[in-house]
């Protein structure tokens, strides 16, 4: 007779396992842990080290190679092909197009909500994968490059936490339009230490109150997180 349970922990442990290690290796590349053209570990030495089974390293290995971030060369391995240095380039003519104050405006729509479905579906697993992310950026002393760089892995993060594949979809485009060179240039200018420091803090804040389940705190911080984007471009102006 089956155990009752096995279909639909079938069906649902092995996606959320999936996800902890596309999650794990994702932030690995995105924050250079794995740098650009480095080949990873194997699929063995990845299963043997996050306690899972190498088709689930497998499938994850699929997915990032979907999405871009790695390349697989048959009898060699995965090497990793995201480039957090490139500026400018984008993968959507859209966010190409996309100018600063539209970037704020789809920010102002979507980023709200994001956190909300964020704090109420993010298993433990995702939570810790954005402490760890947090951890890198608050070590970021001068560098905004790697700030930005972090900041952006910290909100992608929040965007696969939703549970909502549209939404991750959706905010993929603003991520991309994040990466146009005003913003980078834009970074460069203002992000100095001091300020680096307050925008620490800020984020110390938000993950406090994702953590804590608290979504008007975290709606808060987002929302002010805007506001100072907001109030640079209006400088730039």
């Amino acid at each position: 007779m089956q155990n009752p349970s096995t279909p639909a922990d079938g069906a649902y442990l092995p996606g959320a396992t999936v996800k902890y290690v596309i999650e794990t290796l994702s932030t690995r590349i995105a924050t250079q842990e794995y740098a650009t053209e480095e080949r990873l570990p194997s699929e063995r030495q990845l299963a043997q080290e996050l306690g899972v089974a190498r088709n689930t390293v497998r499938e994850a290995l699929d997915h990032l190679e979907s999405r871009g971030m790695i390349r697989r060369r048959p009898g060699s391995g995965s090497f990793v092909t995201y480039d957090p240095n490139i500026e400018g380039k984008t993968l959507s003519p859209v966010a190409a197009e996309t100018g600063p104050l539209q970037l704020q405006v789809m920010r102002g729509i979507i980023e709200p909500e994001m956190v909300r479905l964020a704090i109420v579906n993010m298993s433990p697993k995702q939570i810790e994968a954005l402490s760890v992310v947090l951890s890198k950026m608050e070590k970021v002393q001068t560098d905004a490059t790697a700030f930005v760089r972090l900041e952006e892995e910290f909100h992608r993060l929040l965007a696969e936490g939703t549970g909502n594949p549209l939404l991750v979809a959706c905010y993929n485009l603003v991520l991309d339009a994040r990466r146009q060179s005003f913003r980078a240039a834009m970074y460069r200018r203002h992000l100095t230490p001091m300020r680096l420091a307050i925008y620490q803090r800020g984020y110390n804040g938000l993950f406090n109150a994702i953590a804590a389940r608290d979504i008007e705190e975290a709606s808060e911080f987002m929302k002010l997180a805007l506001i100072e984007d907001q109030r640079l471009l209006l400088q730039e102006d």
